[in-house]
């Protein structure tokens, strides 16, 4: 024993290789040392223990090689996402961009005029940019962006209906992702929350009965991840709007995922969309910018002048302002509604509208690249609480392996992960949610578990 143990290599032998050296420069110094103290401690320990382990120099350094690359790997880390899920919260909902992502870059590489006015060479306000942009798309008088839409909801709230009633229908009462829920958003605000009619069915006439005195607000939440069916009833916008204009009141609409596109153009049920919204004379609309949008997280506000003047003068807007990064890849996506390419440059409408053939083809290429795999039919959802329990057609890769699930989570513990899905102990492999250019990417990341 006290043989083996005069042979572990001292730290400064082991600091004189040029393994170490190259460690150094990537890690620091004194990460380094600290690292090979432990390992040569772990190893003393085990020898002690009577177990034979390789002591020699390589292999202590390529043991603290590997623990250093696993400490250092970044918590956030892209994926291969292959589930067919298209705005997957868990992975991070919508891509962005190739316009997107480089105009965060040359924001973030560059000081910028994110709150200076170039033309006076004052002071100027970050609420402006993307608001021209919003208003020529959706129509509405004003806009503004916060940082994602559960602030914006409690921003409308605090600073138009604090202490005030606000009335909504009990089937819109919603848990929405990490066990959120809106009657919990809504107190944080202050305001009252009042509920009408029943589940499945709700009329104008119960908003009308609600209206009192105190009432600031008719609001209205898109149900958007999940669906009443059967002997159900709802009260139209536009009805909702009237009623709350006779009354002196706002009527807000929360839609949620933000289409700005029509989706039964490509096989899907109806999303409401923002300009519908807006064209029912509804006072203030708000929706996330990271979903069927396609752009960054954020919350956007439209609608009247003096509701979104209002809005940006409360404290609480300060605290929910978006960032310059933000900023720049929102105004980049909705550039790509106002040159219509949106389904050719944003990724979220790239996979909704990529057609069977295209996925046929592809999934083609990857069988013949993989050298392995069942080629079947399938379905895809547009996820991220979007169009529950609507599908997209698409074809799928499917490999069989001793244990679908031992196989996964190997793909996750990729170096660049790859998420799939299983049925029937089979694993799945769905092209709609990789994009096209990343193809031999993903192909070339399989052939090392195959």
């Amino acid at each position: 024993m006290k043989h083996k143990l005069r042979q572990l290599p001292s730290i400064d032998t082991l600091l004189q290789s040029s393994i170490t050296s190259d460690l150094i420069s990537l890690y620091g110094r004194n990460t380094v040392i600290e690292q090979l103290r432990s390992e040569i401690d772990a190893l003393r320990q085990q020898l002690l223990n009577g177990n034979d382990v390789p002591i020699d120099e390589q292999s202590v350094l390529k043991r603290v090689q590997s623990q250093l690359e696993h400490d250092f790997m970044p918590t956030l880390r892209p994926v291969l996402n292959a589930t067919g899920v298209i705005i997957h919260t868990n992975l991070g909902r919508a891509l962005l961009s190739e316009s997107a992502q480089q105009a965060m870059q040359s924001v973030a590489n560059h000081y910028s005029n994110l709150e200076f006015n170039l033309e006076t060479g004052k002071r100027g306000s970050r609420y402006l940019h993307a608001e021209e942009l919003l208003k020529d798309l959706t129509g509405a008088e004003a806009a503004l962006v916060v940082n994602n839409n559960a602030a914006a909801l409690v921003l409308a709230l605090s600073s138009l209906a604090q202490s005030k009633r606000v009335i909504i229908s009990r089937s819109q009462l919603v848990e929405i992702g990490g066990g959120f829920r809106i009657p919990d958003i809504m107190a944080q605000s202050g305001a009252e929350l009042v509920e009408i009619g029943t589940t499945n069915r709700t009329r104008i006439t119960d908003y009308e009965s609600a209206i009192d005195d105190n009432t600031a607000m008719l609001l209205r939440i898109h149900s958007s991840n999940f669906k009443i069916i059967g002997f159900v009833q709802d009260t139209s916008l536009e009805d909702m709007t009237q009623l709350a204009h006779q009354h002196q009141i706002l009527c807000v609409d929360d839609l949620g995922s933000g289409a700005m596109l029509d989706t039964e153009t490509y096989g899907l049920l109806h999303e409401p969309t923002v300009q519908e919204s807006i064209n029912a004379e509804t006072d203030l609309v708000l929706f996330s910018g990271d979903k069927l949008l396609g752009g960054p997280q954020s919350g956007i506000m439209v609608g009247k002048a003096e509701i979104i003047a209002q809005l940006k003068k409360h404290p609480l807007a300060r605290a929910m302002r978006a960032d310059k990064l933000c900023y720049a890849a929102l105004s980049a996506t909705l550039d790509h509604y106002r040159r219509d390419e949106a389904t050719e440059k944003i990724p979220v409408w790239r996979m909704i509208s990529a057609s069977v053939d295209d996925l046929q083809t592809r999934v083609c290429a990857w069988q013949e690249a993989l050298g392995t795999g069942d080629i079947i039919t399938g379905e895809s959802t547009v996820g991220g609480g979007s169009l529950p329990g609507t599908t997209l057609p698409t074809v799928l890769l499917a490999l069989d392996t001793p244990s679908a699930e031992d196989f996964t989570k190997k793909l996750r513990l990729l170096p660049l992960p790859i998420v799939a899905r299983i049925a029937d102990n089979r694993v799945l492999f769905d092209p709609r949610t990789i994009l096209p250019e990343q193809d031999q990417l993903f192909t070339d990341t399989l052939k090392k578990m195959l």
